[in-house]
């Protein structure tokens, strides 16, 4: 299986580094697209035969091992097939403006590593655990650290690069040792061995071992430090793709975990609190960060962070309910997180490229130096005003009806008594998230395409070409089916959250079926009244000779860009109380003095930092000094020194062998 596994990858490099340096994106977007109709078949046949075998073999580490489609893997791949298609067209353009900048070997290896994370996500999905596992999760963590290189030139690239293959590898260390010790215990490093280990061992530890190494990948708090500083630094497209779908293997390995609990109670009512408690504080530390950001991708990377919370409120409020024997409320939780994961790899994959439509043009993603770009790029603020609409979870998209079931399950709770105190905390956590939410990207849209442009590039700025448009496109048309039509996708995602917790799915679609209705009737009921208050409005206008003028000023005349709001007063209110608590401030520039009457031009920016990641994010780069200085010791320039240590280090290696010990 691996050498075949390396034919393949051999065969993409060379075809891609083969490739004239303006067809390597079609290349890519084959071999793509082919994995991608792959998957969506296999996903198919998985939902109608309940599992597709694919393959069989042994390891030497772990024993046998499979690739397989179940009903859950089936759902993942349905994200990865839509996202991986979706990036891969929208990089044509993006990677365009780099062509004459980079090498062809430069754009050569950014594909392949394009290539290689979309394959290494599907294998990780079908892969049955142990080695094959690992293998593939490596994998993905070094084509995404390949693709965040991309402009290696830049010192703050090269930064939260290492930042991120450090705090990954150190989640890999987790999921090592939880592979280990299942087949210690068990002899095999399945993920159905976790059923086993549940019963005969102590789970908990073992729960905590691989839930931080899920973690670490998904953003869970304090895990998540090194996605803020990871998507500024790549492409619009990785960030697309990073946070739209790789963070969610972390989920995927959680859903694992959670299916191989075998009605014990107690452990899956012990397991929901820790995943409801995390999501409540990942969710509230995300968004409200992400409302202090000033720079649109650090804002999306924070609220990439907030969404993971909601997911893991959905998944705790599940295991909670089925522990306390709510079919109802376990499926409804459930069911609302696995939409939610669909639906947040939709919205943020969009939000990103409208944000890496907005870099093309800006060259920055400060929001200070915009505003007005609605007039100047039409179809980009269209598109982010329906990914805006839906990551606040505003009907009539997809993002309501996700967060809308997780509601149901959290109100169901409380009517019936069920953990009255866990689904109160919940439905208090998740209304505050989707208030700061909304404050969040209503000042993301408002300062960036609203109001008038704060600098010259604005006016100079001009819309993509289509096929960025039209990339974006793929899963704004998703978007809308999801939020118009509910009602149809409630069976399906039934299904894949019966194959999860083994509830009763025909409980769930009878019970959501005429409350999706509503909402797809009310979502018509609302487009269709907008059309015609504008058709109404353009017939009265149509003989009306319209003049354009400035806002009106209440009086004052001589208002000018620098009054607007920025993204520092637009949140003020927030900053003033959380702030300090919450981040540390770097301001560049100073304010104006009491005592300059005539002010000079100043330049004044603010920052807010993670004060988690000053605590918990900083140690290592302090530990990689340490070792480099003691390495940088050995470099004597001397052969004779040099041959030494290669002897020292074959008479350890015998002496080990020797002993056993190795």
């Amino acid at each position: 299986m691996y050498l075949y596994s390396l034919l393949v990858v051999a065969l993409i490099i060379a075809a891609i580094f083969l490739t004239p340096v303006k067809r390597k994106v079609w290349v890519a977007t084959a071999f793509i697209g082919m994995a991608a109709i792959g998957a969506i078949a296999l996903s198919v046949m998985a939902f109608c035969n309940g599992k597709v075998e694919l393959t069989e073999f042994a390891t030497s580490l772990f024993g046998v091992e499979r690739l397989s489609v179940d009903i859950l893997s089936s759902l993942f791949l349905c994200i990865i097939a839509i996202a991986s298609i979706a990036t891969v067209l929208y990089s044509r353009g993006y990677v365009a403006n780099y062509l004459k900048r980079f090498s062809p070997a430069h754009i050569s290896m950014h594909y392949t590593a394009l290539v290689a994370l979309v394959i290494s996500m599907m294998f990780v999905v079908m892969s049955s655990g142990g080695f094959s596992f690992l293998f593939a999760w490596e994998l993905m963590t070094i084509s995404s650290f390949i693709l965040i290189l991309f402009e290696a030139d830049r010192q703050e690239v090269r930064r939260a690069a290492l930042n991120y293959l450090v705090m990954m590898h150190i989640g890999f260390m987790f999921l090592v040792a939880g592979f280990v010790l299942l087949a210690n215990h068990t002899g095999s490093a399945n993920f159905e061995a976790l059923t086993i280990y549940f019963k005969e061992c102590n789970p908990l530890p073992i729960f905590i071992i691989f839930f931080i190494g899920f973690g670490m990948k998904s953003g869970v708090f304090p895990m998540h430090i090194w996605l803020p500083e990871a998507h500024p630094a790549a492409p619009s497209h990785v960030s697309a793709i990073m946070s739209g779908v790789m963070i969610k293997t972390g989920i995927y390995g959680i859903l694992r975990l959670m299916q191989a609990i075998d009605h014990d109670i107690n452990l899956l009512y012990n397991i929901g609190l820790i995943i409801l408690l995390s999501g409540i504080v990942t969710g509230l530390w995300g968004i409200i960060l992400a409302s202090m950001q000033n720079d649109i991708k650090r804002l999306l990377a924070y609220s990439s962070i907030e969404n993971i919370g909601v997911i893991l409120i959905g998944l705790g409020i599940a295991a909670v309910g089925h522990a306390a024997g709510s079919n109802l409320i376990g499926m409804c939780g459930m069911c609302g997180a696995l939409l939610h994961t669909l639906n947040h790899s939709l919205f943020k994959t969009m939000l990103f490229f409208g944000a890496g439509n907005i870099y093309s043009k800006l060259h920055t993603t400060s929001m200070n130096q915009m505003g007005g770009l609605a007039k100047y790029m039409p179809l980009t603020a269209i598109m982010m005003m329906i990914a805006t609409v839906a990551i606040c979870a505003l009907p009539p998209l997809n993002g309501f009806v996700s967060e809308l079931l997780i509601y149901i399950g959290m109100f169901n709770g409380v009517s019936d008594g069920h953990e009255l105190l866990y689904s109160v905390g919940g439905i208090i956590a998740l209304s505050l998230i989707g208030g700061m939410v909304v404050l969040a990207f209503t000042k993301l849209y408002g300062i960036v395409f609203l109001g008038s442009p704060r600098t010259t590039h604005v006016a100079e700025s001009e819309e993509v070409d289509g096929l960025r448009i039209a990339a974006m496109a793929i899963p704004a048309t998703f978007m809308l089916l999801i939020g118009l039509f509910p009602q149809f996708i409630i069976e399906p995602i039934s299904t894949v959250a019966g194959g999860v917790t083994g509830g009763d799915k025909s409980i769930t679609i009878e019970h959501f079926t005429p409350t999706l209705q509503a909402v797809s009737i009310a979502g018509w009921t609302l487009i269709i009244l907008i059309a015609l208050l504008y058709t109404l409005k353009y017939r009265a206008q149509r003989r009306r000779k319209i003049e354009v003028g400035p806002t009106w000023g209440c009086g004052f005349t001589a208002t000018n860009t620098r009054m607007q709001y920025t993204g520092e007063s637009y949140a003020e209110g927030v900053e003033s109380i959380l702030a300090k608590a919450m981040t540390k401030e770097h301001v560049d520039g100073r304010t104006i003095d009491k005592s300059e009457i005539f002010p000079t031009k100043h330049s004044y920016n603010i920052r807010h930092k993670d004060k988690v990641d000053s605590l918990l994010g900083r140690w290592w780069v302090r530990l990689m000094h340490r070792i480099n200085e003691y390495v940088m010791r050995l470099r004597t320039g001397r052969v004779n020194n040099y041959i030494t240590f290669a002897l020292v280090f074959l008479v350890a290696v015998l002496l080990l062998t020797l002993f056993n010990l190795m």
